[in-house]
Parts: structure tokens; sequence; C-alpha cells
């Protein structure tokens, strides 16, 4: 079955299960991740059924896994300049893959709820979100990382009943936001299926990691 016509395939209320399946996939991986790395398939697909979107959802959150550790690394205070500079270099690597990845999930969910929306009346103007689905499932995924280590530092012994008590209350607030989160992604779903509004994809054009664009890049290149 090719990707355009799988597409056809889904409902409004798929689209919810799939999303809601992501959230709780986001939030079930991250303990399991701390014990063993995840088993991608070498290439990714372009997710034309809800198994592939489920794994694209499960790539992007390792992207931010991964930024998650690399960052905390990176700000060791007996850090070396050679440390920093290999965690910046695997922050920008990591920074695009995790837009790249953004960027599919929008386009899936795109392609698969533009043959389900309305017809638009003549002359209105399409409304559209600040913020696309695939950023959202993003926000989710570093809300399901925060929410994971908040509770590690709640449990961890040793910690001072201050300062115990202080992230019990962060991470209420971290779950009371996830849960939020993901009741305004369903509701700017029931958005679209009413037409009050249309999905879009939106481009990051990251330029700081192309030779061709960075200016720091191919300058050098070009010896001036």
């Amino acid at each position: 079955m090719n990707q355009e016509s799988s597409m056809t395939d889904f409902t409004f209320d798929d689209i919810r299960a799939l999303i809601s399946r992501a959230f709780v996939d986001q939030d079930q991986a991250v303990a399991p991740w701390h014990r063993q790395e995840p088993a991608f398939a070498s290439d990714i697909t372009a997710a034309p059924d809800a198994e592939g979107f489920a794994e694209l959802v499960l790539r992007q959150h390792w992207a931010n896994f991964c930024l998650w550790h690399v960052e905390d690394r990176a700000r060791r205070k007996d850090a070396g300049s050679e440390l920093i500079a290999d965690c910046k270099y695997a922050i920008d690597k990591l920074n695009q893959e995790r837009n790249d990845l953004i960027e599919r999930l929008d386009l899936f969910l795109v392609r698969a709820i533009d043959p389900l929306l309305p017809a638009q009346a003549e002359g209105e103007r399409p409304r559209y979100n600040t913020e696309s689905l695939g950023v959202a499932l993003d926000r989710g995924s570093i809300l399901a990382l925060k929410t994971f280590h908040m509770l590690e530092q709640v449990e961890r012994q040793g910690a001072g009943d201050d300062l115990t008590s202080e992230c019990r209350r962060k991470l209420e607030v971290l779950q009371e936001q996830r849960t939020d989160l993901l009741q305004a992604v369903l509701d700017l779903v029931d958005e679209y299926a009413s037409g009050r509004k249309r999905p879009k994809v939106y481009y990051q054009f990251k330029m700081y990691n192309d030779p061709r664009l960075n200016p720091e890049l191919y300058s050098r290149k070009s010896g001036s």
C-alpha cells in the first residue's frame, strides 16, 4: 500500500488515538531507555501507517533523550574544552535530527488529516494554529523527560527535606502541564474536524549545520 492511499484510511478518531498513544509511549519509554538503548530500524520510513508513526514518535523522543543527557554532561564543572566542543557538536547534530523528525511527524499528520477536512466556504480565509501537532508532540516528549528526572530527584536517597518537597511540587506541576498539553492537542484535532482550523507543516530550515548557508563554514572552506 502506498503512502497516499493509506492516508485515506484514517479517521479523526484514529488521529486522536495516535496522539494519545504517542503521549503514553513517550512516558513509558524513558525508564527502560536508561537501562538499555532502543533498537530502531536502520532506515526511517515515511510512516505510512500507525505503527510507522509510533516509531517516528519514539525516534523523535530518543533525540530529545540523548540531548538531555549530552546537555547535562556539558554542564559539568570539571569539563575541559575538548569535552565541551564534543558536546556542542553532538547537540547541534541531535537538534537537527530532532527538528527533522518533528517535520516528519507533521507531514504524516497533515497528510492523514487533509482528506478528512470539511470543505472551506468560498472566500473563507484558512485559520492555522501557532503550534503544529509535531511541535506539540516534541513538547510532550520534553515534559516526559522532565517528569521522569524530577521524580528521580524526589526518590533520591539523601535529598534534604526542603529539596524533596520542592521537587515534589515541581513534579505535580509538570504532570499537570503534560495532561493539559495532551488535552489541548486533542482539542486542536477537534477544531480540524469542525473545519475551524487547518493543519500545516512548518519547516525549520536550520542553517547552522549547512556548510552552504553558515558563513563560518563556507568562508573557512573558501579560505576567505
